[in-house]
């Protein structure tokens, strides 16, 4: 029967722009973000070595590269890069979340640095990454041990959201776990790639750049003070004393920062330096951006590699990685990559600014040849567990780690009851878990205790002895939440059972008064629907100053089931008469082309507002009623199909976004039941197979089609997680999930029951 609904629906969901088409043999499509060539930044060639690469190691993959890119739009790209982000703007940003969203993206990869991005600490990439529901993987370019507020802000947001986090260094990993609160297995440590090339080849690159016959020392780099330059040079004399046929190539462009402020003062302080030093004639300026297969040459042309940066906290450089693999012996200053990687006698380590240890350090490698050359092939062995194709192998070892392959779908059928006599006590359902333990620290809540009364009146005889017990318990709860003096329901108790508060929330009372009246038509015995049927009736003018819209749906569903119960009930008509109206009243104001809603915003529990107008044109007769219903599910439910056809709840990350397009995090499970709920009601108004499809596409993301392709409710145990956030499941239990999964797998019992 399933497959023959879907047959006659997809010509109708295509209309809708609703595509529900899985392709099993698509290749897997990776989003890389960062800068790229030809822009003249480290990241920038990390991000095309990476895409290089990454394609040449797998045919299975596709990678679409989307480059940052300056407002003055004087960069041109090849044809690697998919689409370009203007930095600083902020639509850019999310019109490439749009583009990646539509692209059916499995991954999204991040290259971050701070100032890339445009926004306080590059906090603009927000724009863009908080729109995918895609998973997220961030390589940390930049991990800093005493961030400002405005980094620490951004890179714990960046924590949050990422499933993977990929750092450089074993220092890197412990900042993000320390300072940023990163978990230690969402840290991936993949070490700086470099290239393949031959050993030993250093005559053939020095003719190349005519350096035959002197020994060459090598820094490079965009020019800066934070370089260190200096103190190799003030080391010059000396070691030119001894070797007189020394030469310091010292290679790039001064940083654009930099010349913006002071022009080349800088570089025209060192050579005035060197020029006072007598070292004029022992160095070689390349003052120019070197395109990576140049730079990789002149590194080769070079017998030892100096890295004298003047501060410990720079945690990555590539040129080292690439010095390193390239067979070259090292002279560093102590920096946190530097210290790494040369561990263990593969390179020469010196204090900062101290160039007499610099010229110790350069004139022993000099003067003992053998020295060097056995440097130069320790460093060249450590180098081989770096290059690219090992690289590209732990990158798509991560990238399978984390991208999504949702597990097929079961059938609606019986689910356990472990997961929700595990919350439950002689008071009743004990609010939130921690993972599967019971949290007593928070108590109870009639929310929970209303939709746990509404549950067990639908199980079946099979829950048995438990569901006639647990019934009593939950009325006795919801009676008990009634405070007569101030003719208003109590929400919150501690689990000593004192009440914490005199009078609930709106949306807490609704809840209750819609368990009523559910009750008064399902509940397992006579006494308990007369019961229900009575209380509702004692309480039911508490809905009449309802402004909450929720409120009002969750009442007005409660009157309806009462009135199914008792035709000729006043009152319950009367609330559900009054809420249509005043729903209605919301959507006249609040609707506009492309809005067809009862708010100007999209928070919790959507579907209630569409279903309860629905239940309300049907039991009154009122066609208006019931269309503004219709009306509004067909938009919501669009609002929760992702472009690749799957259910996708309105994420608490959209929650009072007036007129905003909806964000995918956190997805909650009582969003589902809601929409099941609501599918249901609209498949009674109008017939149409439609939306059986929708409730289907709905509890399915319960087993995996989701965003994450992750199990969120356990048939077996029929307990449930607490939802889908950025880097997969919420892993606590809590009361409102369990009873969400429980209460949708009835209403799927239910929905499937009427199309068959």
């Amino acid at each position: 029967m399933y497959e023959a609904v879907c047959s006659t629906v997809l010509d109708h969901e295509r209309v809708a722009g609703l595509d529900y088409k899985l392709d099993p043999v698509k290749k897997t499509r990776i989003a890389l973000i960062g800068g790229f060539t030809p822009r003249r930044c480290g990241i920038a060639t990390f991000t095309a070595d990476i895409y290089n690469s990454l394609t040449a190691a797998s045919s299975d993959i596709e990678v679409d590269v989307y480059a940052m890119t300056t407002a003055l739009g004087d960069m041109t790209f090849d044809d690697a890069v998919t689409a370009t982000i203007i930095e600083g703007d902020p639509e850019s940003f999310k019109a490439a979340a749009g583009q990646i969203e539509r692209s059916g993206a499995d991954v999204v990869w991040l290259q971050h640095e701070f100032g890339l991005f445009g926004g306080l600490a590059g906090s603009m990439i927000f724009d863009l990454i908080d729109r995918l529901a895609v998973p997220l993987i961030v390589t940390m370019h930049t991990v800093l041990p005493d961030p400002d507020p405005a980094q620490l802000d951004v890179m714990k947001r960046l924590v949050a959201r990422g499933a993977k986090l990929v750092v450089m260094s074993k220092h890197g990993r412990a900042l993000l776990h320390s300072v940023y609160g990163a978990d230690t297995d969402q840290i991936i440590l993949i070490p700086h790639g470099v290239p393949d090339r031959p050993f030993g080849r250093s005559a053939q690159f020095k003719a190349k750049f005519g350096f035959e016959g002197r020994k060459v020392l090598l820094t490079f780099g965009l020019l800066s003070p934070g370089k260190g330059v200096e103190a190799v040079i003030a080391a010059l004399p000396d070691i030119v004393a001894d070797h007189p046929d020394l030469l310091y190539c010292v290679a790039g462009a001064t940083h654009p920062n930099l010349v913006a402020r002071e022009g080349e003062a800088y570089r025209e302080r060192l050579h005035a330096q060197a020029a006072s030093l007598g070292a004029v004639n022992n160095i070689h300026w390349i003052d120019t951006f070197l395109e990576t297969p140049k730079l990789l040459d002149l590194i080769e042309a070079a017998d030892i590699y100096v890295t004298p940066y003047p501060g410990a906290a720079q945690s990555t450089s590539g040129t080292l990685s690439y010095a390193v693999a390239l067979g070259k012996a090292v002279v560093s200053t102590r920096y946190v990559h530097a210290v790494e990687l040369l561990a263990d006698n593969h390179g020469v380590l010196v204090p900062f600014n101290d160039s007499r240890a610099i010229t110790q350090a350069i004139n022993e490698l000099l003067d003992n040849p053998d020295h060097l050359v056995a440097l130069q092939q320790r460093a060249y062995a450590r180098g081989r567990d770096m290059i690219w194709p090992l690289f590209a192998a732990q990158c798509l070892a991560v990238i399978e780690d984390v991208k999504v392959t949702a597990p097929p779908t079961p059938d609606v059928g019986t689910i356990g009851l472990e997961g929700l006599l595990r919350i439950c006590d002689s008071t009743g359902i004990i609010q939130h878990s921690i993972h599967s333990v019971p949290d007593r620290a928070h108590g109870y809540c009639v929310d929970d205790n209303a939709r746990a009364l509404m549950l067990v009146n639908r199980l079946g005889e099979s829950a048995e002895p438990y569901r006639s017990r647990m019934a009593t318990t939950f009325a006795a709860f919801v009676q008990s939440a009634w405070n007569d003096d101030a003719g208003e329901y109590r929400n919150f108790m501690d689990y000593g059972r004192s009440w914490l508060e005199d009078v609930g929330s709106e949306d807490s009372c609704g809840r209750t008064l819609w368990a009523l009246g559910a009750t008064s038509l399902e509940g397992q015995s006579p006494s308990l629907r007369r019961w229900a049927h009575g209380l509702f009736e004692r309480t039911v003018s508490s809905a009449g100053d309802f402004g909450s819209p929720r409120a009002i749906a969750f009442s007005m569903l409660g009157a309806d089931y009462l009135l199914e119960a008792d035709p000729e009930h006043q009152a319950a008509r009367r609330l559900l008469d009054d809420g249509a109206d005043r729903l209605g009243e919301r959507f006249t104001a609040a609707s506009r082309p492309n809005w067809p809603w009862f708010e100007t915003l999209l928070a919790y529990d959507n579907c209630r507002l569409s279903e309860a107008m629905i239940r309300a044109g049907l039991r009154l007769d009122r066609s208006d009623v019931t269309a503004c219903g219709v009306e509004t599910m067909r938009w919501i439910f669009a609002q929760q199909t992702a472009d690749a056809g799957h259910f996708r709840p309105i994420g608490s990350d959209s929650f009072g976004r007036e007129h905003g397009n909806p964000m995918p995090f956190d997805q909650q499970p009582v969003e589902v039941w809601a929409a099941i709920d609501a599918a249901s009601a609209a498949f009674d108004a109008t017939g149409d197979a439609i939306w059986f499809v929708h409730a289907q596409h709905a509890y399915d993301w319960f087993h995996g089609a989701n965003d994450r392709g992750v199990v969120v409710g356990n048939r077996v145990t029929g307990s449930c997680h607490d939802g889908i956030n950025p880097r997969g499941l919420n892993w606590n239990e809590g009361a409102e999930s369990v009873l969400a999964y429980q209460l949708a797998t009835c209403a799927m019992r239910v929905i499937t029951h009427k199309i068959a």
